[in-house]
């Protein structure tokens, strides 16, 4: 009897141990679970992108940005509807954008800014272009290099909406946030890399080919170089820090002057103020020679050049180096030793400097002294930075009347409209190119020029 019980109680026992072990299990198996359940979740949460959602009548809504010496910024918005929109009930008060001034409120039949208004399904709000904080570039400085914000419109409906079928979308106090963007002229380049088997150097670059591009034609090419602050492994940078490549791309400039536009981006200085020269400058020149002439029908006797700051800088050692290569150069707030500059003094430049740059303006001084000496001609003429467009297209036909192969223009320190009066010589230095490249007749003096 006594082995009976000790046997019923150690069995027993047994069974209590592999009841524990079970509970066990299935504890860790069900916390494992409800942890995967859990991480799982958080993960879907973080990476979850969902459609913005609009009030009944709204499609969608789009953030148009365009390019100026400033930078990139946001100058209309366009709101897709179900239904046509009634534009004569539309006022400039229909709608407020945060942090931005409204200009004007219509609709159209397409999603595009027009002079002549009707009623459509789109409606265009136009903003001011001059309002403070306007441009998406942020200032980088030695420890955050160039950055762009992003172009983001938030957008409240003040009046109500009447369409042509007699319904209407009442007012709302809904804060409305885009959900597409259109970069205009910047979309319309195209990115590539070219490995440059001569140095080994990789160059990074954005062209823009003629819209009716054909093979049967010859067409001049622009090179356009960036300055130092503007360094970055992003290839479209160039394109939105300011107007410099984006100038010659514009609708209104191809029909003038139709032609490639090249713009580089490098992600290290190429030179310096001290002369020295990375293999990025001879591997950009290969970039034209040996590979753009022979795969598009590029006229080599028009090929020009341009830059700002370190671009330019490079511009004047291309200049030198390959004195034959271009047909004019656009040279803008930058400098180089003039020592070595005299194979370039009869090549047809156009310089542009503030006089209170401190670097460039007697680099400049001290450059067009020597090109001189070595045969060259120039003529001279100083200008405010914020003369009106016509009074510019003065300044230019009248230096261009000048028979002289080299243009040097100064901007009157404490004129730019875009700087305070007492800027010190780095704004100075900066805020030269934020007028230079929107300076009519320059680019006309530029495209005039054929390589003999």
């Amino acid at each position: 009897m006594v082995k009976f019980i000790k046997g019923f109680y150690l069995f027993n026992k047994e069974k209590e141990k592999l009841f524990m072990k079970k509970v066990v299990l299935f504890c860790t198996v069900f916390g494992m679970l409800l942890s995967t359940i859990f991480i799982s979740a958080e993960t879907t949460t973080a990476f979850k992108t969902e459609k913005i959602k609009y009030p009944k009548g709204i499609r969608g809504i789009t953030s148009v940005t365009e390019v100026f010496g400033t930078g990139q910024q946001v100058t209309h918005i366009i709101l897709e509807f179900n239904e046509k929109v009634v534009n004569s009930q539309l006022t400039k008060d229909t709608f407020a954008v945060s942090d931005r001034t409204v200009e004007k409120v219509y609709s159209n039949t397409q999603p595009e800014r027009t002079n002549i208004v009707k009623d459509g399904k789109y409606v265009i709000i136009e903003l001011n272009t001059k309002d403070n904080g306007a441009s998406l570039r942020i200032e980088g400085n030695n420890e955050v290099g160039f950055q762009m914000k992003k172009a983001t419109s938030k957008i409240t409906q003040k009046e109500d909406i009447l369409f042509t079928n007699g319904k209407k979308l009442e007012k709302s106090i809904a804060i409305l946030e885009n959900n597409k963007t259109k970069n205009l002229v910047v979309e319309n380049f195209k990115q590539f890399v070219y490995k440059d088997p001569k140095t080994g150097t990789s160059v990074k670059y954005n062209l823009y080919i003629p819209k009716n591009y054909d093979r049967n034609k010859k067409y001049p090419l622009v090179l356009f170089m960036h300055d130092m602050g503007v360094l970055s492994e992003d290839t479209k940078t160039t394109l939105l820090q300011g107007n410099g490549a984006i100038s010659f791309a514009t609708p209104e400039e191809q029909a003038k002057h139709e032609a490639f536009v090249l713009a580089p981006q490098y992600s290290r200085q190429v030179v310096n103020d001290n002369g020295d020269i990375t293999s990025d400058l001879d591997a950009t020149v290969n970039l034209i020679r040996e590979h753009l002439l022979l795969k598009y029908s590029i006229d080599d006797k028009r090929i020009y050049a341009t830059g700002q700051s370190m671009g330019g800088m490079m511009a004047i050692v291309m200049n030198y180096k390959y004195p034959e290569l271009f047909a004019a150069s656009y040279l803008v707030a930058c400098q180089w030793n003039e020592k070595e500059i005299a194979p370039m003094a009869k090549n047809n430049l156009w310089i542009t400097v503030s006089t209170g740059d401190s670097k460039a303006y007697p680099g400049m001084n001290a450059i067009t002294s020597e090109l001189i000496k070595r045969g060259g001609t120039v003529a001279r003429d100083s200008w405010r930075a914020d003369y009106s467009d016509t009074q510019f297209l003065e300044g230019a036909r009248k230096v261009i009347s000048q028979k002289t192969n080299i243009k040097y223009v100064t901007l009157e320190k404490g004129t730019n409209p875009y700087l305070p009066k007492d800027a010190n010589p780095g704004s100075e230095h900066s805020g030269t190119w934020k007028v230079a490249y929107s300076i009519p007749g320059i680019k006309d003096w530029m495209f005039s020029q054929t390589k003999q």
